[in-house]
């Protein structure tokens, strides 16, 4: 017996918040996405929805031909790819409990509130191999279908929690001797202290007001990249959080 379709506003309500919650479910769009999933993470992928018969390859999942009017309805997308996977929402993402095997390298995005930022530094976090990422409430929601894309399917190559209780877990983890290192314009240390450290925190800030006080007295270092600065009086969140993970990695 063949299973119950879904509304398509069943797949539409999961642009927000609240059908993700409901559904324990998030969209990600796009072939080369998707493959990033299938290729990481492929029990996550419940189903998948295609204006085209889709390759071979995903043979093992349901697949749900749709008309493109469908597909645009569904699709928070400006320029629609054709096919989308219904993934299994992660675990614990909206908990503050951090894994037991945590890594040794983790960001921290302190109300960074632009979803491509979000996702372009999760995307990078996964490329120089953090193995998690702590958001902040007040910032954008890793899910949410700009984020998604921003990640190109890296969205699961680590785990991520966000939580109001992000400040009593950089303690936790600074208790456990890891180094944190907070991002700042007038920081008075190089990218350097960044090298061979064993275990370390990297924390960046909101796009307009940075670091929250409270964050950067934390800090056992705050970096600051050295800039032309009448040239440019500084930088995009997500290059600073680009330059200062790959220098945390070489």
């Amino acid at each position: 017996m063949s299973r119950p379709l879904k509304s398509l506003k069943w797949y539409r309500a999961m642009a927000g918040r609240k059908g993700r919650l409901e559904s324990g479910a998030f969209l990600v769009e796009g072939e080369r996405a998707i493959q990033q999933i299938k290729t990481g993470r492929p029990d996550e992928i419940i189903e998948i929805l295609a204006v085209d018969t889709p390759p071979a390859e995903y043979g093992e999942y349901p697949v749900r031909l749709i008309t493109e009017s469908q597909f645009k309805h569904i699709s928070s997308s400006r320029t629609p790819q054709g096919i989308l996977a219904v993934v299994r929402q992660p675990e614990d993402i909206y908990g503050d409990l951090i894994p037991e095997s945590k890594g040794n390298k983790i960001l921290l995005l302190e109300d960074v509130q632009d979803p491509g930022n979000t996702g372009t530094l999760i995307r990078t976090a996964a490329a120089f191999g953090f193995s998690g990422v702590i958001l902040t409430e007040k910032g954008a929601d890793p899910l949410s279908p700009k984020c998604v894309q921003s990640t190109a399917g890296a969205i699961l190559s680590l785990w991520i929690r966000r939580t109001n209780n992000y400040l009593q877990l950089a303690r936790s983890l600074k208790e456990k001797g890891y180094t944190i290192a907070a991002a700042e314009l007038t920081g008075n240390a190089g990218p350097e202290v960044l090298k061979d450290r064993g275990k370390l925190l990297l924390a960046l800030g909101n796009e307009a007001s940075g670091l929250s006080k409270t964050l950067t007295d934390m800090a056992d270092y705050r970096v600051q990249i050295p800039l032309a600065r009448d040239k440019a009086e500084s930088l995009n969140v997500a290059a600073c959080g680009a330059i200062l993970m790959y220098l945390s990695s070489v």
